[in-house]
């Protein structure tokens, strides 16, 4: 475990700092000044334009459409762009709000809004306390709807809540889509080892979600997430750690299979794929890691790039040139890509 650290420090401390310049295209990979970070769908370009104009309809369509289809990754995923561009400019949200006061997406994203404010302050047991009765009306707007009992879940780990409520607003979540992936992640988050629980029991929780899971549902990226809160545990690679460095591999393996489900540039599974290869490019699979670049194409997403670097599109493309790179050395000292047995290195 020491080595993939040091690994991970080669590779993405500090961020562009040891570029060796651009590397040419190949292997599919866009150029570097291709890439974009959270690029918008085609679904929400629209709305963000709006809203940049004070317009919120569009948004408030967008939003009431994912509801009435239950897509509630969509949703989830929806949200939290509509909450980053509105934590910077929200005239539009307010504009909506005094149309529609009960509107549940409005209120859905005025929760969501109230609550990552409330994690960027120093103080943010306090301000999430008071962000509570938010999220209340949300959940009580949209009635079936899990995204308020995600934030519920995530407003719970930064109050301090015991077991027992935690459990509680996880029942609620789970009932009304039992493999929400927003309301997993919040779960993952409350059992790691930063907040109330382990690594073990990340791994555990996470690979057993994603054996009751659909093979297409990103339910199954949930290990390699666990696998990632272990690799960026400094502590945990100085002490030793009850996690096997094969449930590390295997989750990598998982996501490699639930990745390939989906055509290159698919936005639906970028972050996933940005999680891969940045957890690839740490067990030293290269090759394997150059292949998820290859398949993100030009979609960069801050998580996990915004954990690791000082600039996430800047810690993207230096381990994607590293990445390239050390596959080619490997080829060129092989005849072949690496093997299998490099993992663990």
């Amino acid at each position: 475990m020491v080595c993939t650290m040091s690994l991970l420090r080669a590779l993405l401390s500090p961020a562009r700092t040891f570029r060796h310049g651009p590397v040419p295209s190949s292997a599919g990979l866009p150029a570097d000044d291709a890439v974009l970070l959270d690029a918008p769908d085609e679904r929400l370009s629209p709305a963000l334009v709006a809203a940049a104009l004070g317009d919120f309809e569009p948004a408030a369509k967008l939003l009431a459409t994912t509801r009435d289809a239950a897509d509630w990754e969509i949703r989830d995923r929806t949200l939290a762009r509509l909450v980053a561009f509105a934590r910077g400019r929200d005239d539009w949200l307010t504009g909506w709000l005094s149309a529609a006061p009960g509107d549940p997406d409005a209120l859905l994203v005025k929760a969501a809004l109230a609550v990552r404010r409330a994690w960027e302050s120093p103080a943010h047991a306090e301000e999430l306390r008071e962000v509570g009765p938010l999220i209340a009306a949300a959940a009580e707007a949209g009635l079936q709807d899990p995204v308020p009992w995600r934030l519920a879940l995530d407003h719970a780990r930064g109050t301090h809540a015991p077991h027992t409520a935690f459990e509680s607003l996880w029942e609620q979540a789970v009932r009304r889509s039992p493999h929400h992936y927003g309301s997993h992640v919040a779960a993952l988050r409350y059992l790691s080892a930063r907040w109330y629980g382990s690594h073990r029991e990340c791994f555990d929780f996470a690979e057993r979600a994603a054996d009751d899971a659909a093979t297409d549902s990103l339910v199954q990226a949930l290990p390699v997430r666990a696998a990632f809160a272990l690799l960026r545990d400094e502590e945990a690679a100085t002490r030793a750690v009850s996690v096997r460095e094969d449930r590390i591999d295997a989750a990598a393996d998982l996501a490699i299979s639930f990745s390939a489900g989906f055509p290159v540039g698919d936005p639906l599974p970028a972050e996933v794929r940005n999680l891969l290869a940045y957890v690839l490019a740490a067990r030293g699979r290269a090759a394997e890691a150059l292949e998820q670049f290859r398949l993100i194409g030009p979609y960069a997403t801050s998580f996990p790039w915004a954990c690791v670097a000082g600039e996430a599109l800047g810690g993207f493309l230096d381990t994607r040139a590293d990445v390239q790179l050390r596959a080619a050395s490997s080829t060129r000292r092989c005849g072949r890509p690496e093997h299998v047995a490099a993992r663990g290195h």
